[in-house]
């Protein structure tokens, strides 16, 4: 069994590690700590919950503690970019207790606060600086940073960070980095965009894969509910007053729709707070302390927001919006079954959710059990490409009535006119000899293709609460709950 003391590294961090309670590395620590201590380019894949942090911290203040020196004034030693405030705060309260017999400085840049403590610190030069991109390029631009000194480059939750749009903000704070550096990738899932970037910035890098792409966590009991929209609010109140429901996770697709079922969750009489990118830090800081003391024990979240949410006891994630891009479903329902434990994952899923659905499904490989709770049972929950197949068979009887499309009356004849579709469940099965009768026309074509993606981009580039984000608040909250259309396009 491998130790820490088998992996190399200084006393210091060694007797840290045995007083906060750590025996044995995780396998991506395992793994990935002789890569980065050996100085290469690194890939590393893996869930959350699985220990990234001390995986690329632990190498990370080895090596600067080993060189010595003083980091430049206005800079850093090590650069950590990260989606969300709170995964920063994490991410440098372990650094601190890690390197807490090292003597190495370490600072946090991110939005919703004063620039001037932040102004301060970047002016003395600090060894490790966890920030967002954001807030960080607002300090480049202001001349109050620089990042010419820059040993070490980690991007961590890196596709979450490309899903939420900040991929343009990192590119630009690429440019001012030095092209001789070591740059580290930590991430959950790997999506066609995390490749791409990968091939920019990482030298023949190590790859550390520790979990299968989009595999979800062994120990999360996952289930579908099956319901109309409107019935969300009086099921998940039911469902978070079950036995054995402890600290919940809600998770909501925007930021107006968090702070709506909090408002219902107090009116049905239970405790809840929202965090998302509006919140003030004060606001977060106390929602979270709610969350982890238990008086108010369900935290309605953001998927951005959620990121830096490390708390164990989560013993149930609810999605009362299915994502919209597969990939987070992962990251959801990985805040549950963490040390050991386990959890469930509930997703409440109403006619228009389908298609994200059947996304999920075909990432994960696997159907995910369900309850039907619809009163309205008559429209088919199954897949469309299924429906379409029974439909064919079935048109190719003896069909009278009037054809549609390019398909003759009778016989193969197209959809009869008028015919209803049930709703939100794609292209219903065609009556007996309604058959598909040709080439449907172009606007009666299914949505459903490649895992819902006119679904996803309808989404991404119309209403919601991403149309009204100006670059001001993308600046000083870091969070967005959508992507924009044109970082959806080529997915």
């Amino acid at each position: 069994m491998t130790t820490f003391t088998d992996l190399g590294l200084a006393a210091p961090l060694l007797r840290a590690l045995e007083e906060a309670g750590y025996t044995t590395p995780t396998p991506i620590q395992a793994q990935a700590i002789p890569t980065v201590l050996a100085g290469q380019d690194l890939l590393g894949i893996a869930q959350t919950g699985t220990g990234k942090t001390a995986a690329f911290s632990l190498p990370i203040l080895h090596t600067l503690n080993a060189k010595g020196g003083r980091p430049p004034r206005g800079g850093c030693r090590a650069l950590v970019l990260s989606p969300t405030r709170e995964l920063c705060s994490q991410i440098a309260e372990n650094v601190r207790v890690y390197g807490g017999h090292l003597g190495l400085s370490v600072a946090v840049v991110f939005g919703g606060v004063p620039h001037g403590p932040q102004r301060r610190a970047l002016s003395q030069g600090v060894d490790i600086l966890v920030a967002t991109p954001g807030r960080l390029q607002d300090h480049l631009d202001a001349g109050t940073a620089r990042l010419d000194r820059v040993e070490v480059l980690v991007l961590d939750e890196a596709d979450q960070m490309l899903d939420k749009g900040f991929l343009p903000a990192i590119r630009r704070l690429v440019k001012a980095l030095p092209s001789q550096r070591q740059t580290l990738f930590f991430s959950a899932t790997m999506p066609t965009e995390i490749g791409r970037l990968a091939n920019e910035l990482l030298r023949d890098p190590a790859r550390v894969e520790v979990a299968p792409v989009a595999t979800t966590a062994e120990r999360v009991a996952q289930r579908i509910i099956h319901l109309e929209q409107g019935n969300k609010r009086r099921i998940l109140a039911e469902l978070l007053r079950g036995e054995g429901v402890g600290r919940t996770l809600v998770f909501s697709r925007t930021k107006h729709g968090a702070d709506r079922v909090v408002k219902q969750l107090a009116q049905d009489g239970l405790a809840a707070n929202a965090i998302h990118g509006n919140k003030s830090q004060g606001q977060r800081e106390r929602a979270l302390a709610e969350f982890k003391d238990g008086s108010a024990p369900i935290l309605v979240a953001t998927d951005i927001a959620a990121r830096g949410i490390d708390v164990d006891g989560v013993t149930h994630v609810v999605q009362y919006d299915l994502p919209e891009v597969p990939e987070t479903y992962v990251h959801r329902i990985g805040r549950t079954a963490r040390a050991g434990a386990s959890g469930e994952a509930v997703a409440l899923v109403s006619a228009e959710d389908l298609d994200k659905l059947w996304a999920i499904e075909k990432l994960i490989r696997q159907v995910i059990p369900a309850e039907d709770k619809r009163e309205d049972k008559s429209g088919s929950l199954a897949k469309p490409g299924l429906l379409q197949r029974q439909g064919a068979n079935a048109g190719r009887g003896n069909g009278g009535g009037q054809g549609r499309g390019r398909g003759q009356p009778g016989g193969h004849g197209g959809q009869r006119q008028g015919q209803p579709r049930p709703q939100g469940h794609g292209q219903g099965a065609p009556r007996q000899g309604q058959g598909q009768g040709g080439r449907p026309p172009a606007a009666a074509k299914p949505q459903h293709a490649a895992g819902g993606e006119a679904t996803r981009r309808r989404s991404a580039a119309g209403g919601g609460d991403g149309t009204r984000r100006d670059r001001d608040a993308f600046r000083s909250g870091d969070f967005r709950d959508n992507a924009p259309a044109f970082l959806t396009r080529g997915r």
